[in-house]
């Protein structure tokens, strides 16, 4: 893995790229292996325990990270019948750069037959005067299921919140089941904190799960508490989507839907 005192900002404080690299692979005796766990600057992957059959991954950020300018990378594949779960250390602070350029964050997740993957990273932070552009990218082949939780805080407390836009696409089997964009923050479309917006919140998130069984026994529109709400989707999945005055209040409701639909 490249350590941090190769990265472009430690050159000179310029914006940096950086790319992390996880393959996950079955190891022929139940198990799940990870032959490539690469990362470099700001995203290191670090092995952890999982679950039973489960391998464990935790990005751990290795300096302050993603400033304006900054381009950040994270690619996962999950190999036929493999089981895995991928968490950070901490939150992830979108921080404003120099030059007031904006900040790209991409993840590319690629699940092929049978897969297990449960990606669920603690939240991120827009703070103020950031400029922040994330895109989430999950295609999964036939078989394979999903977990995935994203979390979004504007601002950080008492604080006004960042310009914040992301895009999050899911194929399975080739086809599209999802593709959403949310904005906020200045500069985000007119609307965006009114009434049909967030109406005054500051946390945001949304819980997929992507799972066969939902061919047998779709999932149910239903409210889960006054701000959270189950969407069944075009395909064997239910998006869950949530808003609360807080962190802590959001984690809560993610995790009353992530024992109702996820495994």
């Amino acid at each position: 893995m490249s350590t941090a005192a190769r990265t472009p900002r430690q050159r000179g404080g310029r914006a940096l790229r950086a790319t992390a690299r996880l393959t996950a692979r079955a190891d022929g005796r139940g198990g799940t292996a990870l032959p490539v766990l690469a990362g470099e600057g700001p995203l290191a992957l670090r092995r952890t325990r999982g679950n039973g059959t489960e391998a464990g991954v935790t990005l751990v950020g290795a300096m302050s990270a993603p400033l304006g300018g900054d381009h950040l990378t994270l690619r996962a594949t999950a190999g036929p019948g493999t089981r895995l779960a991928v968490g950070s250390a901490a939150a992830t602070l979108a921080l404003p750069g120099p030059a007031g350029e904006p900040a790209r964050y991409d993840v590319h997740l690629t699940l092929d037959g049978d897969a297990a993957v449960r990606w669920l990273p603690e939240p991120l932070v827009s703070v103020r005067g950031s400029d922040l552009r994330v895109s989430t990218r999950a295609e999964l082949a036939p078989g394979a299921r999903l977990v995935l939780r994203e979390e979004q805080i504007l601002g950080r407390t008492g604080e006004a919140p960042g310009r914040l836009r992301s895009r999050l696409t899911v194929l399975c089997d080739g086809r599209p089941l999802l593709d959403q964009e949310t904005a906020g923050g200045p500069g985000a479309p007119a609307g965006w904190d009114g009434p049909a917006g967030l109406a005054g919140h500051r946390a945001l998130g949304q819980l997929l799960v992507v799972d066969p069984a939902f061919e047998t026994v779709p999932a149910t529109a239903r409210m889960l508490g006054e701000l959270a709400a189950a969407t069944p989707l075009a395909g064997p999945a239910v998006l869950v989507t949530a808003l609360a005055p807080d962190g802590l209040r959001l984690r809560e409701l993610l995790d009353e839907a992530c024992r109702l639909y996820a495994w």
